[in-house]
């Protein structure tokens, strides 16, 4: 697949060229700003604090040499199309949830998370010691991208209900917004999947648009309100366990980067993955508190439902094995959780269960 000349005669590779001023990276005395859009309105917790504190990071780590010109979706390009944009060299780097990215291809919901996938922790396994960054790397090479873990807010809930899910055929029929492949798990059971941005879900959820929406998880959804239009909030998802985010940057232009401002990108993504996974795993259990202040209920769902969650989620991780790529992520994914998972339940997992069970948790 030659995706680097498909975009130079596609109507977005068009429009770059239209763009070529203000996606240029701008140069002077040595100093040097690059274009970020991002999926993110400004202020979301969680994910906008990412995309902040990576772009901090990168002019602080450079003593101001180079920086990040953070874009919101509508100042430059939509949410949904910072992809196309800095693939073809209309940006110069993204932030983003790479799920949105199925479509392009399905092996990128690998980075963000996949239905009944990696936590946080296994994630992070894979992705720096179990193969992981250099899948991301042939993706990229196809897309005309270099692209990095940036950022992770741990398990996310089951999400926003104005009703209980009793059974799986619940589901039948409910507008629901969840994207990557657990929104398809989600069609499987019959559900109307939207994949909307989130700076439009409160007035989605609001005005009836949706019956039920996922987000992040508490500290995120709080900010965002949620609670005044939904009371019914599931803690536990099958569907993002441990959700990465991603930056990545113009092919070319990482060519054009020094080594050291290379390092400083690649150091400054994974620093942004550690501080957003903390951030949120320190926030959650309180803004939590507040929520069911507010006359939240907090559920879990039935054990059949995860049992119809994990028959449909097997439907779609299988249909997309013809793909050769994808095959090969699913692999190296499955056998790093494998080992991963194995010596966590021997040893945090089985310590956890003693702490709880001698401090009496």
């Amino acid at each position: 697949m030659d995706r680097r000349s498909f975009l130079k005669t596609s109507a977005l590779g068009g429009s770059a060229a239209a763009a070529t001023t203000l996606a240029a990276p701008a140069i002077a005395q040595g100093n040097r700003t690059l274009t970020m859009v991002t999926s993110w309105p400004r202020g979301f917790a969680v994910l906008d604090d990412a995309a902040t504190y990576f772009q901090e990071m990168v002019g602080a780590m450079s003593d101001g040499q180079l920086t990040i010109d953070k874009k919101a979706p509508g100042e430059l390009v939509g949410a949904f199309e910072v992809f196309d944009a800095v693939s073809s060299g209309q940006a110069d780097l993204y932030h983003s949830a790479d799920y949105y990215f199925i479509g392009q291809h399905p092996g990128y919901a690998y980075f963000t998370a996949v239905p009944f996938g990696a936590t946080a922790q296994e994630l992070t396994n894979w992705y720096y010691h179990g193969g992981g960054q250099d899948l991301h790397d042939e993706l990229g090479t196809i897309f005309n991208l270099k692209s990095f873990q940036a950022g992770n807010s741990g398990s996310q809930s089951g999400g926003w209900f104005r009703k209980e899910i009793a059974s799986a055929d619940d589901f039948n029929g409910l507008k629901f917004r969840m994207p990557g492949l657990g929104g398809k798990v989600l069609g499987k059971l019959g559900a109307s999947v939207q994949n909307i941005p989130g700076g439009e879900l409160y007035q989605a959820l609001s005005s009836g648009a949706l019956d039920g929406l996922e987000w992040v998880g508490p500290f995120a959804d709080e900010r965002a309100g949620f609670q005044e239009v939904a009371k019914i909030y599931y803690t536990a998802g099958f569907h993002e366990p441990g959700s990465g985010l991603s930056a990545a940057v113009n092919l070319d232009v990482w060519g054009e980067l020094s080594p050291a401002h290379q390092a400083i990108i690649t150091n400054a993504a994974m620093a942004t993955t550690h501080f957003q996974l903390s951030e949120t795993l320190a926030n959650n259990g309180a803004a939590l508190q507040r929520l069911q202040a507010q006359g939240v209920k907090t559920m879990q769902f039935p054990d059949d439902v995860w049992d119809a969650f994990g028959a449909a989620s097997k439907e779609v991780m299988d249909e997309n094995m013809d793909d050769e790529i994808f095959a090969r992520i699913r692999e190296s994914f499955e056998t790093s959780l494998a080992a991963s998972s194995d010596w966590l339940l021997k040893s945090d997992g089985f310590y956890v269960e003693q702490r709880n069970r001698v401090l009496g948790g």
